[in-house]
């Protein structure tokens, strides 16, 4: 199953789960390893511990949209060892490292000189060449283009060649190519979640963890920020945290324990007038929160900037 420059192993399921080790998974976790995972019914199956013990377990680490790339480090009966080049990670400096089926893995021909399918509706369905239905993509699915009008674009993909409807994607020049957007465009993408339950390594618009959501909600607007909220603290433009006037849309948010002096715990993105956006736990759903008099207030530990300062 050796790499070569003709071939690249990529994600073969609309998501993927990224394990700690395969001994990490649980029976309750059977739809989430499954040749063809079911996110939402493995959330289901999960009562509100064993899903928290996702985290306290130190069980899941992150996830794989369909298509997205991996580096194969080992494969050990049914798993293999992977690193996601597409999730900056202080863990490796290729990418984010982990464990997930071998099921869940394709080997395509690679293609250069391409630009992209960014998907940019919550969810897009992916049809073969003969109308047939193949899987639902997430948000920020990317896939190369073949060829595109104004109705359908051919995409290259694990199952060969297939169509997304051109309503549904964004083309863009190249994975690390997206155009930029402001601080209002990064919020106007997360509104479109509100109410989207909370998920312990979520890296897909069927359940985000914070990181995950800040991570995605700032890539679909060209900025590439690391997976985690520990590295994404320190990336960026630092912003002064006491002066709430120098913040702007957009801006990210940190929190750590012990208000503020602890170890970091969550990130949310600035919504303006002393609110912010974020996804807040497990049990919880994205929403909309104002700082003032929460733990949040107190907790406050860093403000980072990418985007470009606003003028007047």
């Amino acid at each position: 199953m050796a790499q070569t420059q003709s071939t690249t192993w990529v994600c073969r399921v609309p998501v993927t789960s990224v394990w700690t080790h395969p001994d990490k998974v649980r029976d309750v976790d059977a739809h989430g390893v499954a040749d063809m995972p079911n996110i939402n019914k493995w959330r289901e199956a999960m009562d509100q511990q064993q899903t928290k013990d996702l985290t306290v377990s130190n069980r899941l680490q992150t996830q794989l949209l369909y298509g997205e790339p991996v580096l194969i480090e080992e494969i050990d009966g049914t798993w293999a060892k992977i690193i996601a080049p597409w999730q900056p990670s202080h863990k490796d400096g290729r990418g984010y490292p982990g464990w997930l089926p071998v099921a869940h893995l394709k080997e395509i021909d690679s293609v250069a000189d391409r630009s992209y399918a960014r998907v940019s509706a919550d969810k897009a369905q992916l049809w073969t060449l003969e109308r047939r239905p193949i899987a639902q993509l997430p948000f920020n699915s990317l896939l190369p283009v073949k060829d595109a009008n104004e109705t359908h674009v051919h995409v290259h993909t694990p199952d060969g060649d297939a169509f997304i409807e051109a309503k549904h994607v964004q083309l863009v020049p190249a994975p690390e190519q997206i155009p930029l957007g402001n601080g209002q465009s990064i919020v106007n993408e997360a509104e479109r979640f509100l109410g989207l339950q909370y998920f312990w390594g979520g890296m897909s618009s069927l359940g985000y963890d914070c990181s995950g959501f800040s991570h995605h909600m700032l890539k679909a607007n060209g900025y590439y920020i690391s997976r985690d909220a520990g590295d994404q603290s320190v990336e960026g433009v630092e912003i002064d945290r006491l002066d709430s006037a120098a913040w702007q849309t957009g801006d990210l948010l940190f929190f750590a324990y012990e208000e503020g002096l602890g170890k970091l715990h969550h990130v949310g993105i600035y919504y303006g007038d002393g609110m912010m956006i974020h996804s807040p736990t497990s049990g919880k759903a994205i929403e909309i929160t104002r700082l003032e008099g929460t733990v949040y207030d107190k907790e406050l530990c860093a403000v980072r900037r990418f985007t470009q300062e606003e003028t007047t």
